[in-house]
């Protein structure tokens, strides 16, 4: 199994636009961000976690020939607006694309494409919609996937773990309950927004407070804004068993 990081940044991306800072005007690939995605392979099984904006330049660099199911965390934009390029997939499978999201998610997702649900039409994507119940362990294709309830802020989103790695972005909080659910994972995919608080992302402090609660073998760490700094730099002040995940990693697993 092989966790593919398609996007490491913020909603805004890095360079964010206008932004003359080191970071933004950094030559270094890994200070050039896409909005936070991955993808997971498992044999011929490609899972996609998140669909934002940069979809569709995130499938054409990763060179992902077909996707199975999409995975959302959530319904913020970042997440959710690319639905519309997948399809080139649509095309290729002839089949709708299975979307698994939490019921008030998948509402959203209704809404804001409403035109896909109406009749079919050729050219227009198609997609079905599969509830997730965060209590239950979902399959596709097999391959059992865990839910975890975690909290972005004062919104309930949604992590998932996939045997021996688990997955979490816009991570503010989780309940002791749900980190039952993390423990024991030997890599783990987190958050750390930059070095500020903030009211609705862990920032890097936090983010190594929680990675030293859970252990794991190896943490990796996502959706960072230009504001963590210039990656060379930051990588020198991490832990040992801590890196800064970047677009395009895989992570073996």
């Amino acid at each position: 199994m092989k966790l593919t990081l398609l996007g490491t940044g913020t909603s805004q991306g890095i360079p964010v636009i206008g932004c003359n800072c080191a970071v933004c005007q950094s030559a270094d690939p890994k200070d050039n961000r896409l909005r936070t995605s991955a993808l997971l392979s498992n044999g011929d099984t490609n899972i996609l976690i998140d669909a934002g904006p940069d979809l569709r330049q995130q499938m054409l660099r990763a060179r992902v020939q077909h996707l199975d199911a999409i995975l959302l965390t959530h319904e913020h934009n970042d997440h959710v607006i690319g639905i519309d390029d997948i399809r080139p997939f649509n095309f290729k499978s002839g089949h709708p694309m299975s979307v698994y999201a939490q019921a008030r998610v998948a509402d959203d997702v209704r809404k804001r494409f409403e035109y896909i649900f109406g009749e079919p039409i050729p050219g227009l994507p198609r997609i079905e919609l599969h509830h997730i119940d965060q209590q239950s362990t979902l399959h596709i294709k097999g391959l059992p996937i865990q839910p975890i309830g975690i909290w972005h802020g004062r919104l309930p989103i949604l992590g998932f773990r996939f045997g021996e790695l688990t997955y979490l972005t816009d991570m503010k909080t989780v309940s002791a309950e749900e980190r039952l659910k993390i423990e024991g994972t030997r890599y783990l995919v987190v958050n750390a927004l930059h070095h500020r608080p903030h009211p609705t992302h862990m920032n890097l402090e936090e983010t190594l407070a929680f990675v030293e609660q859970i252990r794991p073998e190896h943490t990796w760490l996502t959706h960072m804004s230009h504001d963590m700094g210039l990656a060379r730099e930051v990588t020198q002040q991490l832990p040992e068993a801590v890196s800064l995940g970047y677009d395009g990693l895989e992570i073996e697993c």
